[in-house]
């Protein structure tokens, strides 16, 4: 089933990623992939504020 990872399943593609990338670019992946999450997280933030406003001065 596709909605179940386990243990196992993370293991091997955390040892797929090290074997592709090396271990030296591991970092530089997992700062690149927090700073896109982050901004995600803003962005949305920004996007809920946004129609929390609309809807209040609709009111």
């Amino acid at each position: 089933m596709l909605g179940k990872i386990g243990l196992s399943e993370l293991l091997l593609a955390g040892g797929l990623i090290l074997l592709i990338f090396g271990p030296k670019k591991l970092p530089e992946i997992g700062r690149s992939f927090g700073k896109g999450l982050r901004e995600f997280k803003q962005a949305t933030k920004e996007l809920t504020d946004s129609v929390q406003l609309d809807e209040e001065t609709n009111e």
